[in-house]
């Protein structure tokens, strides 16, 4: 099995919780003030199980946008490689829905949508794909951005065999 290719994809959707929409973003004074409500620099470390256990190590820095959205910047390091995104977060008016899309270096791009739950943010992800030696896989992710804290959650399954790579990386300011 493969242990980064699918790893970074899975971070890669796992921090999926920003990017550009192409649709303009009037939202309401407070959509706008929940997503500037994360806007700093955050610090994620937790652990990627599977057949290897290894230390996630991420950051990842949130700051005002155009049109009353939030651009990000992040990276992260696992395995001694590393995963670089950004992108914006947007409230869209017209869809009455959040949207998050990203561009990294691993080659994935894509946009999620997200709901607002409590006080906070949540977005849920699924993505069925290939590896890079053409092996399906099956990548779930959950992002939940609360007030003080923003926890990833992800999980690539190797559809073949059933085997997994989970992790938890939660984030503080």
């Amino acid at each position: 099995m493969t242990f980064f290719g699918p790893l970074s994809r899975a971070l890669a959707l796992g921090l999926l919780i920003v990017g550009a929409p192409a649709l303009p973003a009037y939202a309401a004074p407070a959509d706008v003030a929940l997503l500037k409500s994360y806007i700093g620099e955050w610090r994620g470390r937790g652990t990627v199980t599977g057949a290897n256990s290894e230390t996630v190590v991420c950051r990842l820095s949130l700051k005002p946008g155009n049109q009353d959205k939030v651009n990000y910047t992040g990276r992260c390091t696992v395995a001694g490689s590393q995963l670089s995104m950004n992108g914006t977060i947007a409230y869209i008016d017209a869809s009455k829905r959040y949207e998050a899309a990203m561009t990294s270096n691993v080659a994935f791009s894509g946009i999620a949508v997200g709901l607002k739950r409590g006080g906070g943010l949540i977005f849920n992800l699924r993505e069925r794909d290939q590896d890079e030696e053409g092996k399906e896989i099956g990548i779930t992710a959950q992002i939940a951005l609360n007030a003080d804290a923003i926890d990833v959650n992800f999980e690539v399954m190797y559809i073949a065999t059933g085997e997994y790579l989970r992790a938890e990386v939660p984030f503080s300011k």
